[in-house]
């Protein structure tokens, strides 16, 4: 979770009232964030195993008490003195949540950004805003510095998603303009450089960054554009590069202690994204413009390569919506009684009001809160809840001995796992556990089966992650793939105990249709000098002992051991035989069996009729083939459950 350093004495300024250590300590805990250390610049740098400074540097740093405050991941608000004072004092009642207004500008006279069709090859997004007359102090100015580093380490991704740009817009003439070019078509004075006025073209600042000891916190930065064709750029009108996104600004425009308009744009991959990062700096910060909590809009137009009009949008948003709970929920969630009317109250202390109460069809009474544009952390009726429940004070939920007594145990499916793992690992098969998603390839194809029904992913990251597996069986060769370098002289041996993923759109959970169930199942493979056919087949006899399930009189009629299962402790009614796996029978996974070689599994139970509960064989030629295996292969592939 990310942590908020801030001065005591600056936080307890804009709190408009002082707190002993321990007083601010449990004002955090009651506002559900945590104090976690206390500590100076001074205190810092003599604990510091890394960074070594002289007697002179460390006398001459700041004595000034530091409050480290670990902030909730979700809470982007909280990352500067500004958020963390105003949620405070209005937590204490002291003050009124406020009221965000994006000035109403005729479009005519807005400011524009025009994106170019370029943009699309690296990073398509930009949003933009305007503060006017703010008010910069030495202590205002590092807090809208530190928070954009915030943003940056944890919604921005480290920039990859969105990265922070802002301007003096006194030194700029707009209309602007967000474009993708060259390199060597790039030039202008880096923010870094602005003492010495050294200007550098895009390809020889990024090589100069990944080298230079002075840059060396703009390294990290560096690849997210170095290999790209085309970098990201923003320019002004006289075409002066304003940013050079995700790196750095340019001089010309910095800010200033004496910066009274401030130029705010937000470069993205992720358009919901780069509006959550423009909204909380404004939020944040104009409380500091001539009039409090105002923000002037831009205009964004996106142009073809003709220069139409092609789209367009107005930022920023600064969205405030409507989220709706039920009182009841809230209370039995929380485990408290509060009447719907003092939950209307409570929303005010935690900035979700104002709220109302509304009543649904069913008669039953909703909370409907208002969500402020500084909130994107609100995504469902648990989250006002909890919210609520810090509202009303942890400290004064009443402690309470449950209705009903309950004792805890594994799941029976979990516990037969367990005790499986343990068996098959003593039989000499080493236990992975491999990736649940994969690639349509290796689910389908490679094991030469039809592609079927699975569930897929609207938006993989690369082609090994298309599919949540409906196998255990690729992970396993793709492990045998992987080790090759392994001994196969005495035989390799693998095996798994894990969900697969099944669509399924009559399969219910709490009232809801997910579309989609978990089967727990077990996969072992074998491959050495020899297919090992009898080595699985070995497997499946002793999984059917240790389940407690009995051959069939035929399947066991040739055996020498025959008199031997009088005595197997057996469930009474359970049954399992095996039969030939034939591909013209159209079973989905005989295509991936040699011809001949291969079986299915049959349970009987009683009072149902006998049922395919898994496959055994050796794997065909291709499929190793597919996988890059060079021994024969024998694998199984059983249903756990319906074996409890």
């Amino acid at each position: 979770m990310p942590t908020l350093a801030v001065e005591r004495d600056a936080l307890f300024e804009s709190l408009g009232r002082t707190y002993t250590d321990e007083e601010f300590d449990e004002l955090c805990f009651e506002f559900g964030v945590e104090l976690d250390e206390i500590t100076s610049e001074r205190e810092e740098a003599l604990k510091s195993s890394t960074v070594k400074l002289s007697k002179d540097e460390i006398a001459a740093l700041s004595e000034n008490v530091i409050y480290k405050i670990d902030m909730p991941a979700n809470r982007y608000d909280l990352l500067c003195i500004e958020g963390l004072s105003r949620a405070l004092r209005i937590f204490l009642g002291e003050t009124d949540a406020p009221s965000y207004e994006v000035i109403s500008v005729p479009e005519a006279d807005m400011a524009m950004m025009t994106v170019k069709p370029a943009t699309l090859q690296i990073r398509p997004f930009v949003v933009c805003a305007i503060l006017r007359d703010v008010k910069f102090t030495e202590q205002r100015y590092k807090s809208f510095i530190d928070l954009q580093d915030q943003l940056h380490r944890n919604l921005c991704r480290q920039r990859t998603l969105v990265a922070i740009g802002t301007h003096d817009m006194d030194t700029v003439k707009g209309p602007f303009s967000y474009d993708a070019r060259r390199g060597e078509d790039i030039e202008f004075v880096p923010l870094t450089h602005s003492a010495s006025g050294e200007s550098f073209n895009a390809t020889s600042l990024l090589e100069h960054y990944e080298t230079s000891p002075t840059c060396k916190h703009l390294k990290p930065y560096v690849p997210i554009i170095k290999d790209s064709p085309v970098y990201p750029v923003v320019l002004d009108a006289e075409q002066t590069v304003m940013s050079l996104p995700p790196i750095i600004n340019g001089s010309k425009s910095k800010i200033t202690l004496d910066t009274t308009n401030v130029f705010i744009e937000c470069t993205a991959t992720d358009l919901t994204k780069a509006n959550i990062v423009l909204d909380t700096v404004v939020s944040m910060f104009s409380e500091y413009a001539a009039k409090p909590f105002s923000v002037e809009p831009v205009v964004v137009n996106f142009v073809n390569e003709s220069g139409d009009v092609v789209k367009s949008y107005i930022t920023p948003q600064m969205y405030t919506r409507k989220e709706r709970a039920n009182v009841d929920f809230v209370n039995s969630i929380i485990g408290i009684d509060v009447t719907a009317e003092r939950m209307v109250d409570l929303c005010n202390k935690i900035q979700l009001g104002p709220a109302s109460l509304v009543t649904t069809q069913d008669g039953k009474s909703q909370l409907e809160v208002t969500v402020p544009p500084t909130r994107s952390d609100i995504l469902h009726p648990v989250d006002i809840a909890e919210d609520i429940g810090i509202a009303y004070g942890y400290n004064n939920i009443a402690k309470r001995v449950p209705n009903t007594a309950t004792v805890g145990s594994e799941q029976p499916l979990n516990a037969l796992g367990d005790l499986l793992r343990e068996e098959i690992a003593s039989a000499g098969y080493t236990e992975v556990l491999s990736h649940g998603l994969c690639s349509i390839r290796d689910n389908f194809t490679a094991l030469r089966r039809n592609i079927s029904a699975a569930v897929s992913l609207s938006n993989p990251a690369n082609v090994e992650y298309q599919v949540v597996r409906t196998t255990l069986l690729p992970g396993l060769l793709k492990t045998l793939q992987h080790n090759k370098s392994a001994s196969f002289a005495s035989g390799f041996k693998l095996f798994e105990i894990s969900d697969v993923v099944l669509p399924d759109h009559e399969h219910v959970v709490t009232e809801t249709i997910v579309g989609a169930k978990n089967i727990r199942k077990l996969c072992a493979v074998y491959a050495g000098p020899t297919s090992g056919f009898e080595i699985i087949h070995g497997l499946v006899d002793r999984i059917m002992t240790l389940t407690e399930v009995a051959p069939e009189e035929e399947y066991i009629k040739n055996s020498s051991k025959g008199q031997e299962e009088k005595f197997r402790v057996a469930r009474e009614g359970w049954y399992y035989t095996i039969r030939e796996l034939r591909e013209e029978d159209g079973h989905p996974s005989s295509g991936t069996y040699f011809p001949g070689r291969a079986a299915e599994v049959l349970l009987t139970t009683p009072g149902s009729e006998r049922k395919s509960i898994g496959t055994f064989g050796i794997l065909h030629p291709e499929v190793l083939g597919n996988f890059d295996i060079q021994y024969p292969s024998s694998c199984l592939e059983l249903d756990l459950e319906s074996l409890l």
